[in-house]
């Protein structure tokens, strides 16, 4: 049977001869134009999408509303708050930038962000509360398991593919989204000179970072790990994700003091720094210090705004334990609650746990610690009553009798 001659594109007519292609279809054709036509229709409508999207949550939110919104989780931290809420609003107007197609216009850089404070003052905390807020996809990456290509561990690509997990595998989703890296301090370098060795876990994954800050075409292995040759990788423009990182820099307090010409601790401290808030040498902080901490300056370029965390005072974790809306006072009445029983706290119940985390040193994390180890036996036998009690007080003598009893209470003050 002879091949029809007159092969015509299904959408334009346009004969096969007047056409570069024609591919085939089940019942039809399509010419290279109507391709090319096609792709322009779904480029714009996806981009006009991107910038109502923008221009609707720059309406929505500013920098004081989301700051607000902080306020009802994060305790403190009014400096660190701020900072992120200009670069979250500054993220959508970049969105909204992006997706105008105009001339001779100035284009707007990235402003990544490090967070530098000790543990338990907040970091994640402050990035799951964000999360909670933006309609972007935003996921929470660990660089501690990362590795340079080739050993054990995961390519520093797999932190994109926690991001278009959370847009679900929608790519133009995921190039607009917020990615927050915990635990960067652990990715430092063993000293401040170039390392003479293989440092597979350090300087290594530091130098693979970097594409990923600047703003490339990422190939991206979709379900995470190493890369492989012959596995199918998807390609994320990284040039509009905006990236945040933490990490508690345990020792850096140490390298401020010493560029400041004073002593973090020790009787021999500088007496010409009076003025110098020995306690938290943190809000000194500058890039220099990150250097010297073992961060590569090229990484440090990449994140241009650098903000600190307050450590935790006495009176700042005794709010933290009942002002926030997940507060643990409120977290434990509710479980209480399930059981049908109205759980009360005196306020020197409270003020006890406080002390012991002061004591301690344990940060916010340290007041579940501390709770849990206060509540658990009655945790323990509540479900199990047959009748369980309307209302349940717990006393000072009784807090200080479990924690006597439990493990946490060998801890020794640092």
């Amino acid at each position: 049977m002879a091949k029809n001659p007159n092969i015509k594109c299904s959408f334009c007519d346009r004969d096969k001869k007047d056409a570069k292609m024609l591919i085939a279809g089940i019942n039809g054709h399509i010419c290279d134009v109507c391709v090319a036509q096609a792709f322009k229709i779904i480029s714009t409508e996806a981009d006009q999408e991107q910038q109502t999207f923008a221009e609707e949550a720059l309406n929505l939110l500013k920098p004081s509303g989301i700051k607000k919104f902080l306020d009802d989780y994060v305790i403190g931290q009014d400096d660190a708050k701020k900072v992120i809420s200009v670069a979250v609003y500054n993220h959508f107007k970049r969105i909204s930038k992006s997706a105008k197609v105009e001339k001779d216009e100035i284009e707007i850089d990235k402003s990544n962000l490090i967070l530098v404070g000790e543990t338990g003052t907040g970091k994640t905390l402050m990035a799951r509360s964000i999360a909670k807020l933006l309609n972007v996809p935003f996921c929470i990456a660990d660089a501690t398991v990362l590795t340079e290509a080739g050993y054990v561990g995961e390519d520093v690509e797999s932190v994109l593919t926690r991001l278009l997990q959370a847009a679900d595998y929608n790519v133009k989703a995921a190039e607009r989204g917020i990615v927050f890296i915990d635990e960067l301090d652990k990715i430092a370098r063993k000293g401040d000179n170039p390392s003479i060795t293989r440092d597979v876990s350090g300087e290594g994954v530091q130098q693979g970072l970097l594409k990923l800050l600047e703003g490339s075409i990422v190939n991206v292995p979709p379900q995470g790990g190493r890369k492989h040759p012959e596995a199918k990788m998807i390609q994320v423009n990284t040039k509009n994700i905006l990236f945040i990182c933490g990490g508690a820099f345990v020792g850096i307090e140490k390298i401020i003091a010493k560029r400041m010409n004073t002593q973090a601790v020790g009787y021999s401290a500088s007496l010409d720094n009076e003025e110098i808030d020995k306690d938290n040498f943190l809000q000194y902080i500058i890039p220099q210090d990150l250097k010297s901490f073992g961060l590569i300056p090229e990484l440090i370029g990449r994140l241009p705004v650098l903000t600190y965390l307050n450590p935790l005072d006495a009176k700042t974790l005794r709010r933290i334990l009942t002002e926030p809306k997940n507060a643990l006072i409120k977290q434990y009445q509710y479980l209480f609650e399930m059981e049908g029983t109205e759980l009360e706290f005196d306020e020197e119940v409270l003020d006890y746990i406080v002390e012991k985390a002061v004591e301690y040193k344990l940060g916010a994390r340290g007041l579940r610690s501390l709770c849990e180890a206060v509540m658990l036996d009655i945790m323990y036998d509540l479900p199990s009553e047959v009748k369980a009690p309307k209302k349940f007080t717990l006393t000072l003598d009784y807090a200080k009798e479990r924690l006597q009893r439990s493990t946490i209470s060998r801890l020794k003050a640092a």
